[in-house]
């Protein structure tokens, strides 16, 4: 009895809130100091690689890829990357500090380093969003891959009279050994979002502008939720976000790790 009168307070707040929000609230106080180290590093990095380059790769869509030991799903995500229906696009490469896989030679594709590894998503995707210049940004993971078409679904409700600001499109979920597991649609709802973690980077596809941008702060596995959650929910505060039901993403699930448990219709 005591412990149930004990926990009565946090029952309302996660009522209230959303235990998702209280977590990222959580978050916030406790790995402020990190974000503050990651953000001066991310700055640092993104004015070095950026005399590199040169000139800002510049198309319609940026595709920014992040990426970290993992040489041949990386190569399969590029190519899935530059297979797209849609080829007014560009493709950054940025490598969490490990060094990069050759990869294949298209004029689309650009490709960098960290000077050193930095175990924090959020602030590699940061760099790749910051070097180019595009009207729209889509994220995908090196280990993930995207149908043909994916670009054009994304593209024509964004460009569409009264589109939106952002999409997802469904994601097709798949086990390691190549099996479909199930497909995870689910309509945007920022209420929802406080209590359910159902957004993932890999199906979005923004305009950019200022609220276009990942949290700094270090998330190891077990701290929720995750950066993909609150880039979307908080994009999603000023900014209108439509999901897209058509599958076309197919997204690597480890059983033996953290997923969305989802049982579709």
């Amino acid at each position: 009895m005591m412990r149930r009168i004990a926990r009565a307070p946090w029952e309302l707040l996660k009522r209230t809130f959303g235990w998702l929000v209280l977590f990222e609230a959580r978050n916030k106080v406790l790995l402020a100091p990190s974000a503050l180290r990651l953000r001066r590093l991310e700055d640092t990095e993104t004015r070095r690689l950026a005399a590199d380059l040169g000139e800002p790769p510049a198309a319609l869509v940026a595709t920014v890829i992040p990426t970290h030991r993992r040489p041949d799903a990386l190569r399969a995500a590029v190519r899935s990357a530059l297979d797209q229906s849609v080829t007014d696009q560009v493709v950054i490469v940025v490598d969490d500090g490990a060094g990069l896989p050759e990869l294949p030679a298209d004029p689309r594709l650009f490709a960098v380093s960290l000077a050193r590894n930095t175990g924090t998503a959020g602030v590699v995707r940061n760099v790749g969003i910051r070097l180019t210049r595009s009207r729209y940004v889509a994220f995908l993971d090196d280990d993930n891959l995207w149908e043909p078409d994916h670009l054009e679904q994304a593209l024509a409700a964004l460009e569409a009279p009264g589109g939106p600001d952002a999409v997802y499109t469904a994601l097709r979920r798949v086990l390691p050994d190549g099996t479909d597991h199930d497909v995870l649609s689910v309509p945007f709802d920022r209420r929802r979002a406080a209590r359910e973690a159902f957004l993932d980077t890999n199906a979005f596809v923004a305009r950019r502008n200022r609220s276009l941008y990942f949290s700094r702060l270090r998330r190891t596995p077990e701290v929720l939720p995750r950066e993909d959650w609150e880039l979307v929910r908080r994009y999603g505060r000023r900014h209108e976000v439509r999901h897209l039901p058509r599958p076309t993403v197919r997204y690597l699930v480890n059983p033996a790790s953290f997923y969305t448990v989802w049982d579709g219709p």
